[in-house]
């Protein structure tokens, strides 16, 4: 994560290249974007003169207006939205006369302009926030392709079960980080709307081109155009909310992951030790797992915000009382939040370093009872399956009470030797010979990887990517 500004705390969990499209500069140079268009598109249709849009398009530069004090001034109306009508009509004004002044903001509402911002604000926010996610799963198709075969412990509620791959655990991360992007790749293209209705949602100052101004509004602007005004239809909001939410779930399991595989104990992977990241003040020894920890952090505040968000989705007739105004931070921490996980977790990725050796003598640290399954499954033909479980369940625990291997414990029952010989017991127990479809699942993985890049690429070719 970057650690550029943003005050003493911020960077650790928000320091993103998405944190540079959530500013309030940026806010404000989105709802400038939507006034100059606003403006365009009417003087397309022939309600503004094209000589006052073309002066109101020249006005709407964030570095004309200062965030501050429009802030200090939103308390009186309860939205940053009039004060800056407000110093834009005035700039239109100085510039070009006061009949050009007055067609700025002409046909909105103060929602029309903050709720196409938001939507602006998002998409641009989520560009890096995608294209993080698309770093962080081409390293996860890279581990798994190298770790294909990497042979290492599953572990099911906390404890060894199976032997598995390293190259499959990173497929499952990948296809993970796939699946959330999916979810927001759909929303930024689909559910990021413009937002014009006016008053009421009647559009009724623009009389009847009113839905041609709204049309071109949103062409304008390169957002979605929705059906109808959505002043309290907040779907497109939830939806935002949920796939962002869906994206830190994946990205906290991911990091999460990481947390229990570089346990001093475990050791299977750590985090690059560069520029003395992963210190501590007060042990020198330590190399903390810095970055998976920012990136869980990050994520931990993630459903909360989800949920007031989805609790502000009940709003008032045509217009919220409250409920509106409390999506505009949590909207802005979500992707704040989010973009800075999505880049954590591929600088994670990207450096990961893998322990092999680690993983098989973890491995075999249980002295072969990770194929306890196994054996149990062979001898299920003879003596059938209860009877084999409750055997082999009985030998195992003999075996891990007094600390001797299960091979060991095995050749010594009569009934099992009775079925099984040395050699039957020693293939059993190989883990290299019981990884099931591991390897396939891998290929699949990379074979929908690949045709997800090829796809991506196509779109970009045939200019279907958004700006």
């Amino acid at each position: 994560m970057s650690a550029e500004g943003g005050g003493l705390l911020r960077p650790l969990f928000a320091g993103s290249r998405a944190d540079e499209e959530l500013t309030d500069r940026a806010l404000l140079q989105a709802m400038l974007d939507a006034e100059r268009a606003l403006a365009v598109a009417s003087a397309r249709v022939g309600i503004v003169p094209e000589r006052a849009a073309a002066a109101i398009a020249a006005a709407c530069r964030a570095d004309r207006f200062n965030p501050d004090d429009l802030g200090r001034r939103a308390l009186g109306a309860g939205n940053p939205v009039v004060p800056l009508v407000r110093d834009l009509t005035a700039a239109v004004e100085g510039e070009a006369g006061p009949e050009a002044a007055r067609w700025a903001h002409h046909g909105a509402t103060s929602q029309d302009i903050l709720d196409t911002a938001a939507s602006l604000v998002a998409d641009r926010a989520l560009g890096p926030v995608l294209d993080d996610l698309e770093g962080a799963a081409g390293a996860c198709a890279r581990l798994a392709e190298s770790h294909r075969a990497t042979i290492m412990a599953a572990r099911t509620l906390g404890q060894q079960a199976l032997p598995t791959t390293f190259g499959l655990k990173a497929a499952g991360w990948l296809i993970a980080l796939e699946e959330a992007a999916a979810g927001l790749e759909r929303v930024r293209a689909e559910r990021l709307a413009a937002q014009l209705g006016g008053a009421a949602g009647t559009l009724a100052s623009l009389g009847p081109v009113g839905a041609e101004v709204a049309s071109r509004y949103a062409a304008e602007l390169g957002l979605a155009e929705p059906a109808l005004p959505w002043h309290t239809n907040r779907t497109r909001v939830a939806e935002l909310a949920g796939a962002l939410g869906v994206a830190a779930g994946v990205l906290g399991k991911l990091a999460l992951d990481v947390t229990l595989l570089a346990q001093t104990e475990v050791g299977e992977v750590s985090e690059p030790a560069t520029g003395g990241r992963g210190g501590s003040s007060t042990l020198p020894h330590k190399r903390n797992p810095v970055t998976a920890v920012l990136v869980t952090a990050a994520t931990r505040r993630v459903p909360g915000l989800v949920a007031t968000l989805l609790a502000a989705m009940a709003q008032e007739q045509e217009r919220a009382t409250g409920a509106w105004h409390g999506e505009w931070e949590p909207r802005a921490e979500l992707l704040r939040l989010v973009g800075g996980a999505a880049a954590g977790t591929r600088e994670l990725l990207e450096g990961l370093e893998v322990h092999p050796e680690r993983m098989r003598a973890n491995l075999e640290a249980t002295g072969g009872l990770l194929l306890a399954e196994r054996v149990a499954g062979a001898l299920a033909g003879a003596l059938g399956r209860a009877r084999a479980q409750e055997l082999v369940r009985r030998l195992s625990r003999e075996a891990a009470d007094a600390g001797r291997p299960l091979r060991e414990v095995l050749l010594a029952d009569p009934t099992v030797r009775e079925r099984l010989d040395q050699a039957a017991v020693d293939r059993l127990l190989d883990p290299e010979d019981y990884l099931g479809s591991a390897g396939q699942l891998v290929d699949r993985a990379l074979a929908a990887h690949r045709a997800s890049m090829r796809e991506a690429a196509g779109g970009q070719a045939a200019g279907g990517t958004r700006a």
